[in-house]
């Protein structure tokens, strides 16, 4: 007996059955989302040195093409080109990172060393100023209570991060160096990526052609270059920026005589990278390493770091950046507040360019069927909609 399938039946029914197999599946990982996590991450632990290598072959390929591109180009032939490049490249991170470690790396630690001795005598003479204040104030009772509390949660928690403090490098040091081999591994890589790079990208795009139709085939690779295009401008434009900031504060700072002056400046250079909101999340904690220390040096330190990112946000940070990001200060806040709860620091560096990347995808697909609507795809024509009806 010939069993007469109807199409439309069996289509739900394999679409349910997958809807339930995923739903099943959702279930089980988010019930045991520690055990998964765990599990996920000695599987990936293999490709460490791979995800490594891939990331400092993305990063040093700026510098790859301003070799070949400024210094190079003259070297007709291309193997030579590349060698030389890829040679002079890991040279000039390898003579940053030594001078890192010689000028920077040093005074960043005895900063941290000295401020984690020295702390119980900053909160300590803080406190006593902050009593001193109190009884000059005539706030009300309860006010005084309620404030007092509040200093004294924030003072323990400065003692507790304090203490914790060298502990937490100590160990961040040990992981880095038993992962010694795994950097080792990763540059070795990222070598092979930087000189093979056109052939590795024309086998992906071959691979990519078989699979998928030549439209989405075309839009799949025009993907992949604007992504490429956003991450690139980005990142490098914010590192060159940063590394220029993190230098003129240094400087300002080493000028007026402002304590921990090299600390300071890594710090406001590092959180620099994070976008529009990066110097206010360096300033905050860079203060209360001042005040510690003396009340009016905090309050010209504020004023310099203003100074400082006014001269960033209106010169320098245009001229190398440009409007790469080109979206709203409210969807730079929504990415980073999501990107940087999933992610934390590294979410907080990649979230805007991530999220604008995804909207460059829905600003297209929404333009398309406007299109095919005959609707005009400008934002300003929805504007007082309501008004024109």
């Amino acid at each position: 007996m010939k069993i007469k399938w109807n199409s439309k039946y069996t289509t739900i029914a394999v679409y349910s059955l997958l809807v339930s197999f995923s739903t099943i599946v959702f279930y089980l990982i988010a019930s045991q989302v520690d055990s998964f996590r765990l599990q996920l991450g000695k599987y990936l632990s293999v490709f460490t040195p791979f995800i490594m290598g891939f990331v400092i072959a993305y990063l040093f390929n700026f510098i790859l093409e301003f070799y070949e591109e400024k210094l190079l180009k003259n070297l007709k032939k291309k193997n030579i080109r590349r060698l030389l490049g890829v040679l002079l490249t890991y040279i000039t991170a390898f003579f940053m990172f030594i001078l890192f470690l010689e000028f920077v790396f040093p005074q960043v630690l005895d900063s941290i060393i000295g401020i984690v001795n020295d702390m119980p005598v900053y909160i300590k003479e803080v406190s006593d100023y902050i009593l001193k204040l109190e009884q000059k104030l005539d706030l009300p009772d309860d006010l005084k209570k309620i404030l007092m509390s509040k200093w004294a949660e924030f003072m323990d928690f400065m003692l507790v991060f304090g203490t914790n403090l060298l502990p937490k490098i100590g160990n961040f040091t040990k992981t880095l160096v038993s992962s010694i081999w795994n950097i080792i591994l990763a540059l070795i890589i990222s070598v092979y990526l930087l000189i093979d790079k056109e052939q590795l990208l024309a086998l992906v795009t071959k691979i990519t052609k078989s699979l998928l139709s030549e439209e989405r085939a075309s839009r799949f690779v025009e993907l992949v270059h604007r992504g490429d295009n956003i991450f690139g401008k980005f990142l490098s434009g914010k590192v060159l920026d940063s590394l220029i900031v993190g230098v003129l504060t240094f400087v300002v700072l080493s000028i007026v005589k402002m304590p921990y002056a090299s600390l300071i400046a890594f710090i406001i250079g590092v959180t620099n990278i994070i976008p529009f909101f990066g110097p206010f999340i360096g300033a905050v904690p860079s203060f209360f390493i001042i005040v510690f220390q003396s009340l009016p040096m905090a309050l010209w330190f504020i004023l310099i770091i203003f100074v400082i990112q006014q001269i960033d946000g209106n010169i320098i940070g245009p001229k190398i950046l440009g409007d790469s990001l080109g979206i709203s200060a409210f969807w730079i806040l929504f990415s980073l507040l999501i990107a940087g709860k999933l992610f934390g620091f590294i979410g907080l560096v990649i979230g805007v360019p991530l999220f604008v990347f995804i909207y460059s995808i829905i600003k297209d697909n929404v333009e398309a069927r406007l299109k095919l609507k005959e609707l005009p795809t400008e934002t300003a024509a929805y504007i007082n909609n309501k008004e024109k009806q």
